[in-house]
């Protein structure tokens, strides 16, 4: 089993820690190919950011009650935050769905391979047991820009709503399922685009050791 070298996690070193826990067992079920090692270290190691609604506004929102304004509601007994994010679809006729994912881990250390996009409306993820979940996105283009890729770690109370057109990997649980509560568009039209990298372009996420 190769090691994970290099990667790193910003910010609350706790829950680095608790991110290490859940992948460790995964990381030891994983077989790299014998020359992982020499392509890995050409590759980039995304640095994982702490979920912020400012680091995050170039891709979407950041639905959580921190920091949010709110009013009561239910003559006193409930706070409404209100209009933390907004569905954006693509013609009148289009439709706010609502779903659940229910999503299974990918192996880690995970060669981001590809993004995908949804060029005719927004997609949001709420996590519905409380477990923090990898983000991995890119800035508005034709084609995602490898150097311009990032990643952030979500604290298990927020979740996100990529806007419109915002390159993205798909779901990334740290747990082994985990359920999402998934707003997003229904509609006519192809509203997937996938794009998948060169192989000097791939990239490396994995957890703080």
């Amino acid at each position: 089993m190769t090691s994970i070298c290099g990667s790193r996690l910003a910010g609350d070193g706790v829950l680095a820690d608790a991110i290490a826990s859940k992948l460790g067992s995964y990381r030891e079920a994983s077989h790299c190919p014998p020359n992982f090692e020499i392509k890995k270290n050409r590759m980039r190691t995304l640095t994982i950011e702490p979920l912020s609604k400012e680091a995050f506004a170039p891709f979407g929102d950041v639905i959580e009650t921190d920091g949010s304004a709110h009013f009561m509601i239910n003559n006193g007994s409930t706070q409404r935050f209100h209009r933390l994010a907004t569905v954006q679809t693509a013609t009148p006729d289009d439709q706010a769905i609502i779903s659940i994912f229910r999503a299974n881990a990918l192996e880690m250390p995970l060669t981001v391979r590809m993004l995908e996009r949804h060029p005719l409306g927004s997609q949001a993820f709420i996590p519905l047991l409380g477990n923090p979940f990898l983000i991995v996105v890119a800035p508005l283009g034709d084609a995602p820009v490898s150097g311009l890729v990032r990643a952030f770690v979500s604290n298990g109370r927020q979740g996100i709503n990529y806007h419109r057109g915002v390159w993205h990997h798909p779901v990334l649980t740290i747990e082994k399922r985990d359920d999402f509560l998934v707003v997003d568009r229904s509609g006519s039209g192809n509203n997937c685009d996938e794009h998948f990298f060169k192989e000097d372009e791939y990239l490396i996420l994995a957890p703080h050791q």
